[in-house]
C-alpha cells in the first residue's frame, strides 16, 4: 500500500482529498439547511426538534456524522497544508501574475476557511454541544412516545441577541465566497469539468453559492426581526 501513501502525500492526492471532501461537505449542506429550514415552521419548534431528536437517535445518522466532522477536520488541515506549501513555493512574480486573473475567493481562500471553521467550531458549542451533552428541557409531543431535548429554544434566545445575528449573517457571507471557488476548483481537480459543461457548473456553483448561505442566513434574520 507503498504507492496509495506516497499518492495521497504528492500535491496531487492532496488536492484529491480536499475535492472529494469539500464535495461532501457541500451534499452536507443542503442537508443541514433542509433541517434547518424546520425553525421557520409556526408551531413552537415541534418539527425542529423532532428533526433534531432522529438525527441524534438515529444510529446511522449518528454514525454518518462522527464521519462527516472527521472530513471537517481533514478538510481543514489539508486546506492549511496546500495553502503554506503554495505560499512558500510562490515567488514574487508568479504572485503579481495570479492577482491580476485570480478571484477574491482565490486568493483568499485560506483566511475564508479560517473563519468558516471558526464559525464551526463556536456554532457546534453553542447547539451541538447543548445537544449532545447539555440539560436541556425535555418536551412531550402528541403522537411521539419518547420526550425530546428542547433544542429550539436556545436557538432562538441565540437569535433574539444582535451580535450573534450579525456574526451569523456575516459568516454566511464568507461560507458564500469560500463556496464559490472551492465548488468550481473541486470539479476541476476531479477531472469534471469539461468544456462543454464548464459553463453549466460554473452557473449552478455561483447560484448554489448564493441560495445555501441566503437560506441560513434568512433564518437568525427571521427569529430577530419577526419572532
Amino acid at each position: 500500500m507503498s504507492w496509495l501513501s506516497n499518492f495521497l502525500a504528492s500535491s496531487i492526492g492532496q488536492k484529491l482529498i480536499m475535492s472529494l471532501t469539500g464535495l461532501f461537505l457541500i451534499l452536507f449542506l443542503v442537508v443541514h439547511l433542509v433541517g434547518n429550514l424546520q425553525l421557520l415552521a409556526d408551531d413552537g419548534g415541534q418539527s425542529f426538534n423532532l428533526y433534531a431528536y432522529f438525527m441524534t437517535t438515529n444510529p446511522l445518522i449518528s454514525t454518518v456524522s462522527w464521519g462527516l466532522y472527521i472530513l471537517i477536520l481533514l478538510h481543514a488541515i489539508q486546506g492549511m497544508y496546500i495553502w503554506r506549501k503554495n505560499k512558500s513555493a510562490r515567488n514574487g512574480s508568479y504572485a503579481v501574475k495570479s492577482r491580476s486573473t485570480s478571484t477574491f475567493a482565490s486568493r483568499n481562500m485560506a483566511w475564508l476557511g479560517i473563519i468558516v471553521f471558526v464559525f464551526l467550531i463556536l456554532h457546534m458549542w453553542q447547539f451541538w454541544f447543548q445537544m449532545k451533552i447539555g440539560t436541556l428541557d425535555l418536551i412531550e409531543y402528541t403522537g411521539h412516545e419518547n420526550a425530546v431535548k428542547d433544542l429550539y429554544t436556545p436557538v432562538a434566545v441565540a437569535f433574539s441577541k444582535w451580535w450573534f445575528v450579525l456574526f451569523y449573517v456575516f459568516s454566511m457571507l464568507v461560507v458564500g465566497f469560500h463556496l464559490f471557488h472551492g465548488f468550481q476548483s473541486s470539479f476541476q481537480t476531479l477531472g469534471l469539468s469539461h468544456k462543454r459543461f464548464s459553463n453549466l457548473i460554473k452557473v449552478f456553483g455561483v447560484i448554489y453559492s448564493i441560495v445555501v448561505p441566503l437560506g441560513f442566513a434568512i433564518i437568525p434574520l427571521y427569529f430577530y426581526f419577526f419572532k
